[in-house]
């Protein structure tokens, strides 16, 4: 009896990590409790209503996590509805979010067994002549103002390198010509910030934020027609500087994390009873917080 019980244990421990190795979970433990049940049995068992007993819940076990129908049904829909009710709800915002795009090539990663073709056989998006003449003339002119030792030196950018960035519409590339912007591609956006990090991060940095995190995006798709004629203008010709303001002391980039809240409300602006938003945060390493208007 020990000699077989022995042997068993070996074999469901050895089929157990080879199991596992090749991905196999399921198999991992259903073949060596399967082996350890059947030498019991072999062997003669001490109790035979607690070996049936043993069986009987095993293979139960094995019925509904081994079935997928069954498992959905008895273990994955009632889980997700426990959890369901401990999470908050996903706002409309969240799920537009969530439902962008997909991962691309990115998630081929995590297969083990990328498709490199598909890689390989994407197209670039190609700069239009405009773009390429910006590139080479204003923010090859912006990088040779640029001396990163002098910006890290001084903690800010000289006043010159600020007014070339405002002058030239740094500022408002995503934003469309027709509210004063330059109307450029998010390739270009990128190779702008490519090219300026080249030279120094913070000229990049600067000039990334407010035509990525910046409102010109949000107003362009949620804004009134009256809060993009007043606003975009100014943001493209830099009398406006947004600042990015995410960080809190007890969150960082992860915005589900952040404690802030806004209450619309009614209240008396400029002598004027307006419709806004009472906010309620507390902020640190806000982005171009000290030049933001």
């Amino acid at each position: 009896m020990g000699s077989v019980l022995g042997i068993a244990a070996v074999l469901a421990a050895a089929s157990f990590v080879i199991l596992l190795y090749m991905g196999r979970a399921y198999w991992s433990w259903v073949v060596p409790g399967a082996i350890l049940l059947a030498a019991s049995a072999v062997a003669g068992p001490a109790s035979p209503m607690l070996l049936a007993y043993s069986a009987g819940v095993f293979g139960l076990l094995a019925v509904i996590f081994g079935v997928p129908a069954v498992r959905r049904a008895t273990v994955t829909r009632p889980l997700f509805k426990i959890v369901g009710r401990m999470l908050p709800s996903m706002s409309e915002t969240e799920r537009v979010a969530l439902d962008a795009g997909t991962v691309w090539w990115d998630g081929e990663l995590f297969s083990g067994k990328p498709d490199w073709s598909k890689l390989l056989d994407f197209k670039v998006q190609e700069l239009s002549a405009e773009e390429r003449a910006f590139l080479a003339g204003p923010v090859e002119e912006l990088c040779q103002m640029l001396d990163d030792w002098r910006v890290r030196q001084e903690g800010d950018m000289p006043p010159e390198v600020w007014e070339f960035m405002k002058t030239r519409k740094l500022f408002g590339m995503i934003i469309p010509k027709e509210y004063g912007g330059l109307g450029f591609s998010a390739a270009m956006h990128s190779a702008v910030v490519v090219k300026l990090a080249s030279r120094s991060i913070t000229a990049a940095v600067t000039v990334m934020v407010p035509n990525s995190l910046g409102p010109a995006e949000l107003l362009l798709h949620y804004g009134t027609d009256e809060q993009k004629r007043h606003n975009l203008p100014r943001l493209a010709d830099g009398l406006e500087i947004p600042c990015f303001g995410l960080t809190e002391p007890e969150a960082g980039s992860d915005a589900g994390g952040a404690k802030s809240t806004g209450v619309v409300c009614k209240g008396t602006w400029e002598g004027k009873e307006v419709l806004g938003m009472r906010l309620n945060w507390e902020k640190r390493y806000i982005t171009l917080g000290p030049i933001s208007t």
